[in-house]
């Protein structure tokens, strides 16, 4: 698909008015009222699940786009970390110190033993 600059620039503009415009639902919608509680509980998984859709891509997939969940895929096992100690301590410092720490680790591991 090959865009114009008017075209361009008429698409930002659309999306950035659907954008604006779902925001601004809630804000319209419920400035006044009280949220429903089911819409409050649901709304809490939003952050997490966008947090997942950008950050399984970079874990699960090769450059090439194919799924590798071998040993082999150094961010898949450091997120492993990661979660084991978010799982356990609840902290997000800590799960972010553990998992960065691992990946170096790791990193480090692969090249002392020439395997990257």
């Amino acid at each position: 698909m090959n865009l114009g600059p008017l075209q361009l620039w008429l698409l930002v503009l659309a999306l950035g008015l659907a954008t604006y415009a779902t925001r601004l639902s809630f804000i319209a919608l419920f400035a006044r009222r009280e949220m429903p509680k089911a819409v409050h509980r649901a709304l809490r998984h939003v952050p997490p699940a966008m947090l997942l859709a950008l950050i399984a891509p970079g874990l699960l997939l090769t450059t090439d786009g194919s799924l590798n969940l071998q040993p082999d895929n150094l961010r898949l096992v450091a997120a492993v970390v990661g979660g084991s100690v978010a799982f356990k301590t609840r902290s997000t410092t800590w799960t972010i110190v553990a998992g960065m720490m691992s990946l170096w680790a790791l990193e480090a591991a692969s090249r002392w033993l020439g395997g990257g």
